[in-house]
């Protein structure tokens, strides 16, 4: 969970260094006051997209730093086994983003770079985030099946349920253009049959166009390297040649080794050496030229080979050394063709096996969610008592689609039904509730789908809009229910209702400041921990307005528990 948050220059924040704990903490304050521009810092911090108008006016870059605890939730350690990412037991997890004032950013790990998109992942893992603008969200019948999902933990069946789905379509695709090449006409057979013929005849091999357009240019200079292999034989062989002179030499240097006391046998041996090389460069000069004079005629064979290849490439469209495997494609094709019953037959049953596999697992999968859904229902319907929604019933509707509108995520369609009053029919959820029932809707929702993605820090972003008095109360007590989790859950909340406020074991105040002399002012916003009596005083702030009263203060009491706050002031 989150442990720290320090913001640098960004919009209005100069500086922040947050500290947070288990349980409920609250961030409250006056509307502008920057409350929107904490969480923007923190969401880039988990990957959300930056701009160069979040740095502060006139500093040149924003950071963001999150510091979270290392006992990693399931869904987050296999995220970095993936990415081959190591992370001690006793070592944080530190998420730091840096913005410049272009509006690039950078992300780190531990002080790694990474991805924006890896920070992004690792932040949905780490953070759940509900927030008031996407509050009606749910309400999409879109999001209503992804919701049942994550409430009932059945992402690897939806997996097995996808990968079957590829393999039946990818088996159906085969088919269909399978029965496309079969419904080729006979004039098109019959052209893929001539196509080929005039390749097998051609029978064109891959590199083959290199080594012809070598072959050419050689023979193409014949004269000048016949001239060039004479006058090289001439100096290697003719009576001044190089042949004479070593011999001429070794047998000088054999009639005086004796009087030299041997000490002209490595010469010989040398020059020896130096013969045998130059009678093989002798002979290999034979052979090329010899060649050269055997090939006389050969250069029209060779360019009527290179010129027939290269206008059957441009006839097929393909590489010269692409004729080979275009080849073996129109035979293939043709063997489709003329093997049609055995191929479609066995295509077919391909589908139709892939097609059971499919339905057999998207069928567990339907079970699975219909099981799910009467959980879902039966948690939400305990919800909705404390929220003042007595006599209000949520019915998760799993029904059954069309098999044209089967898809990767399986063969249902899921719908949130609810009724408001007794004897009422069930009906769609954005249509049947008001404004503020609905409110009240997406928060039991929430409070019921909170921690399915497996984080465990979650932030509620002012979803008690809409509500107040004893159902704001009903609110911020269920709101640190959840945050009661044996210390493992931890919960953030923005609001604007002293009754959630009153709930927090932590709170936190977003304040706007005003500094410098007149001409010179400059806005920042700071984020203030308050002690007891500072929760009181904007407790009572919250209540009554800019003019705090009595009254006001007496209510902050009632709703914070009078002995606890008095005893707190006192210490």
């Amino acid at each position: 969970m989150l442990r720290h948050l320090s913001i640098r220059d960004i919009v209005l924040i100069d500086r922040a260094d947050l500290s947070f704990g288990p349980g409920l903490s609250t961030l409250t304050g006056e509307t502008g006051a920057g409350k929107s521009i904490l969480l923007d810092a923190f969401g880039l911090a988990l990957g959300a997209r930056s701009h160069a108008g979040l740095v502060r006016r006139g500093a040149e870059k924003a950071s963001i730093t999150a510091i979270f605890d290392v006992n990693t939730t399931p869904p987050l350690k296999k995220l970095l086994d993936k990415h081959e990412i190591s992370i001690n037991r006793d070592e944080e997890l530190i998420l730091r983003r840096i913005v410049g004032i272009e509006g690039r950013s950078g992300a780190f790990l531990n002080d790694q770079p990474i991805s924006i998109g890896l920070l992004r992942q690792i932040g949905d893992a780490l953070v759940e985030i509900h927030g008031q603008f996407e509050r009606f969200s749910l309400a999409e019948p879109a999001n209503q099946r992804r919701a049942l999902d994550a409430f009932a933990g059945i992402g690897d069946d939806r997996s097995i349920v996808a990968k079957h789905f590829r393999t039946w379509h990818e088996a159906m695709a085969r088919l269909n253009d399978a029965q496309e090449v079969m419904s080729m006409s006979a004039e098109k057979a019959d052209g893929l049959r001539a196509a080929l013929k005039e390749l097998d005849l051609l029978d064109p091999q891959s590199g083959e166009e290199a080594t012809l357009s070598s072959r050419r240019q050689i023979l193409q200079n014949a004269g000048r390297l016949a001239e060039t292999l004479n006058a090289a034989t001439e100096s290697l062989m003719g009576e001044d040649g190089a042949e004479n002179m070593l011999q001429r030499a070794t047998g000088r240097l054999v009639r005086d080794d004796e009087i030299s006391g041997g000490r002209l046998g490595p010469i010989i041996a040398a020059i020896d050496k130096s013969s045998a090389e130059l009678a093989e460069a002798i002979q290999e000069l034979n052979s090329v030229a010899h060649a050269l004079d055997a090939d006389t005629g050969e250069i029209e064979l060779v360019e009527e080979r290179l010129f027939a290849i290269l206008a059957a490439a441009r006839r097929h469209q393909v590489g010269a050394d692409e004729l080979p495997a275009f080849r073996e494609s129109l035979s293939s094709r043709l063997a489709t063709i003329d093997g049609y019953d055995d191929n479609l037959s066995a295509l077919t049953k391909d589908v139709e096996a892939a097609r059971r596999a499919y339905c057999v697992a998207a069928e567990e999968l339907s079970q699975a969610r219909q099981k799910a859904a009467k959980e879902l229902d039966a948690k939400i319907t305990r919800e909705f008592e404390p929220l003042k929604l007595d006599n209000a019933r949520l019915v998760t509707n799993v029904r059954p689609l069309d098999e044209g509108d089967w898809t990767e995520l399986g063969i249902d369609a899921v719908s949130f039904y609810v009724s408001t009053n007794p004897g009422a029919e069930p009906g769609p959820l954005g249509r049947i509730a008001s404004g503020g029932e609905l409110s009240r809707f997406m928060l039991a929702l929430k409070v019921v789908l909170a921690g399915t993605s497996g984080a465990r820090t979650i932030v509620f972003d002012e979803v008690d809009t809409g509500i107040g008095g004893a159902t704001a109360k009903a609110v911020g007590e269920r709101l640190a229910k959840l945050a009661d989790a044996g210390g493992k859950q931890q919960i953030l909340v923005v609001t604007h209702s002293p009754q959630v406020a009153a709930s927090a074991e932590e709170h936190l105040r977003v304040e706007k400041r005003t500094n410098g002399k007149a001409g010179e002012k400059t806005v920042t916003t700071n984020v203030v921990r308050l002690d007891a009596a500072e929760r009181r005083e904007e407790i009572a702030r919250m209540l009554s307005g800019a003019d705090i009263t009595d009254e006001a203060r007496a209510a902050a009491d009632k709703l914070m528990d009078r002995d606890r706050i008095a005893s707190d002031v006192t210490a």
